[in-house]
């Protein structure tokens, strides 16, 4: 159990073991609870403390006094390999107060789904405005970007380093090159109108040397020609598959969900692309293992403006078995032209500013059939503007989803090595990657990625080098 619970850590850092010794204080039992690990941190999951359960957020136990350093290992009352699970996978939301029955949401959804077709536009935002009207008052997930699986596990590493001792960890950068940050553009083609845009919104792209993907649904709404898809891919652009009607139904039930994925996995062989999304971002994380593609970019961070609720609770992919899921980590164009009715960036400023604090990935949806109005262009651009000048000021890497899916599988089985006293990473694709290093200064976490020029000598723990 002792090294399970400490997978989390070791995965997302990329560091070697001995610097991580974690081990359970107690037997966790019972079902999973919402808790606090500080004042900061909200986690869901089973615990060997015994309170009461809470009425809210507001009244959430906080088990970090129940943490203890016992020598150099750090003694936990919960799993946190299993609480940064939850997060990810959702399992949290039947915890969360106030939610709807599974069988009242899938009654809805069929019905908007029924009846969508014969609403006009301006009719389905108002309703989709309306069945969001009490966002505002969801505390969990933290809008409007919730870090709380990084934050939870630099809280945990900053336990591990004080426990032996240590001041400094050294652990593989989590982009290549040394890149602060990372953004992907995507581009979810809704209809026939869209797909006709699809041509000018490759320019607008190109005019700030962005490639971005483009999701399109294959079994209904519009035709998808191999010509179409060629096309998208000769300019340098990317083709995911988006559901397979879009009609709400794909995780409606776990038979179906199964029928149809054998015909979308088709279609991905078909147009030899590495990526999907869910239409309306509905999902189940726990049956991706019938589903053939690379990587999956349907889970948003916080969901408050999305039809299912929930969201994951991080800025940084993350494996789902053999899936690699690339959160929605900024709010949908739709959400913020329809749902808040703001043209303005600010609230996609304050998202990037926030997901770059843990340099994270800022991963961007915008409607082909949303900003084919000149004010919802200019909104756009102004986006490409502020995020081309990060990768120029801040050495953001803007790039495809297959790219960051190839890149995260190549860290995944990169290994540092300690050469006589120096640090250096071993594996296919190391010439990409950096040696960096965490630094505890009092309580907090900080990185540094150091010069060729100077020296970091480390002994391991407990050992010589």
């Amino acid at each position: 159990m002792a090294a399970d619970i400490k997978t989390t850590l070791t995965e997302f850092f990329r560091c070697p073991e001995c610097f991580i010794n974690l081990h359970l204080k107690g037997e966790v039992s019972g079902e999973g609870t919402f808790f606090k690990f500080g004042d900061d941190t909200i986690c869901y999951g089973r615990t060997s403390l015994a309170f009461p359960m809470p009425r809210d957020f507001a009244d959430l136990h906080d088990v970090l006094g129940g943490t203890t350093i016992d020598g150099a290992a750090v003694g936990l009352p919960f799993d946190p390999t299993e609480v940064t699970n939850n997060l990810r996978l959702e399992r949290y939301v039947s915890g969360l107060p106030g939610g709807q029955s599974p069988f009242l949401r899938k009654s809805r959804r069929d019905l908007y789904y029924l009846v969508r077709s014969l609403i006009p536009a301006a009719a389905r935002r108002r309703l989709q405005k309306a069945a969001l009207r009490d966002w505002r008052k969801r505390t969990f997930p933290r809008w409007p970007v919730d870090r709380t699986v990084e934050t939870l596990h630099q809280r945990l590493l900053a336990l591990a380093m004080k426990a032996q001792g240590i001041e400094t960890i050294p652990f593989i950068w989590f982009w290549p090159n040394g890149a602060r940050g990372c953004a992907i553009v995507t581009h979810d083609v809704e209809t026939a109108q869209g797909q006709d845009f699809c041509s000018a919104l490759m320019d607008l792209d190109d005019s700030f040397g962005v490639k971005s993907s483009f999701e399109v649904i294959p079994g209904a709404r519009y035709r998808v020609s191999q010509e179409f898809v060629d096309g998208l891919r000769a300019r340098g652009f990317e083709v995911a598959v988006q559901d397979l009607k879009h009609d709400g139904k794909l995780y409606r039930s776990r038979d179906g969900f199964y029928r149809q994925v054998r015909e979308i996995n088709r279609i991905i062989a078909r147009y030899k692309a590495r990526g999907f999304r869910a239409g309306g971002l509905y999902r189940n994380p726990e049956w991706y293992d019938a589903l053939e593609a690379s990587y999956d970019m349907s889970i948003p961070n916080v969901a408050h403006l999305d039809p299912q609720r929930g969201g994951c609770c991080t800025v940084f992919p993350y494996f789902i078995g053999r899936v690699l899921e690339l959160p929605v980590t900024l709010t949908q164009d739709h959400s913020l032209f329809y749902i808040l009715g703001d043209y303005s960036i600010e609230l996609w400023r304050k998202q990037v500013a926030l997901i770059l604090e843990k340099n994270g990935l800022v991963s961007v949806i915008v409607h082909p059939d949303y900003v084919r109005s000149e004010r919802a262009q200019r909104t756009y651009a102004t986006l490409l503007e502020h995020l081309v000048k990060l990768r120029s000021d801040d050495r953001i890497w803007i790039c495809l989803p297959s790219e960051v899916d190839a890149w995260w599988r190549v860290r995944r089985n990169l290994r540092l090595v300690n050469d006589q006293g120096r640090w250096r990473v071993e594996g296919e694709g190391k010439e990409r990657a950096q040696v960096a290093y965490a630094i505890l200064r009092g309580d907090e976490i900080s990185y540094t990625i150091p010069g060729e020029e100077e020296s970091h000598e480390y002994k391991l723990p407990g050992r010589d080098v």
